[in-house]
């Protein structure tokens, strides 16, 4: 029988408990660099009445996580598939002040509807030059969503985490930086690619909750940044 909803809560509470967290090989920004604390919100639940299909996986058909896509005018990962996060600011009490600001003020979403599981451990972020945390939450009392400023973000989804699991939507994004490939995981969403640091997070989060299925780790796609 298939989890419910709530029951993917409990295997995220405990991965936060009993998982590995240590940072994975991320490419490491200049020792002695003065980089960006921030943070992003991992937002998973129910977020809307739509079913995925959950042949392939073994998730709830209503599980979800929200993610955006960032302007392609922004000078930092244009266009690229994101969680909600931006840096921190000095009224900014922790990372997870930081994340519920920035994803109020992306996303539209009422954060007093948030439960926050956990902070994850900080992860370098080179290409920007920002230390991240990652948030952790649990949409209790879903709000209303959308793109707040499309200079920044241009829209708001909801990601049905078993589509993102299915075998058929994994390969391995390559991209490169004069002679050098680097390689992590991807999900294809019908057309929109995830990729890159937010990639890399979701793999991480379903290995430790034990949602993964084996995939063609040898299909290569390469990336245009």
């Amino acid at each position: 029988m298939r989890p419910d909803s709530h029951g993917a809560r409990d295997d995220l509470l405990h991965a936060v408990a009993t998982g590995d967290w240590t940072p994975r090989i991320l490419p490491q920004i200049p020792q002695g660099t003065a980089a960006r604390e921030s943070a992003v919100l991992i937002l998973f639940g129910v977020l809307d009445s739509i079913p995925a299909d959950t042949r392939h996986t073994p998730v709830a058909k209503d599980l979800d996580v929200l993610l955006q896509r960032r302007s392609p005018t922004l000078s930092s990962h244009p266009g690229q598939v994101s969680f909600p996060g931006g840096g921190r600011d000095a009224e900014d009490a922790d990372a997870v002040a930081t994340a519920l600001r920035e994803a109020e003020e992306e996303t539209g979403l009422d954060p007093t509807g948030v439960e926050i599981l956990a902070r994850l451990p900080e992860l370098p972020l080179a290409a920007s030059n920002h230390r991240v945390t990652p948030v952790l939450g649990w949409w209790t009392r879903p709000s209303k969503v959308a793109a707040v400023d499309h200079a920044e973000t241009v829209d708001v989804f909801r990601a049905p985490v078993a589509q993102l699991l299915d075998p058929a939507n994994r390969f391995r994004s390559v991209t490169r930086r004069g002679a050098i490939a680097f390689r992590g995981p991807a999900f294809d969403l019908d057309g929109t690619i995830v990729w890159g640091f937010t990639a890399m997070v979701l793999d991480r989060i379903f290995d430790a909750c034990g949602w993964s299925v084996p995939w063609d780790e040898s299909v290569e796609r390469p990336i245009t940044r």
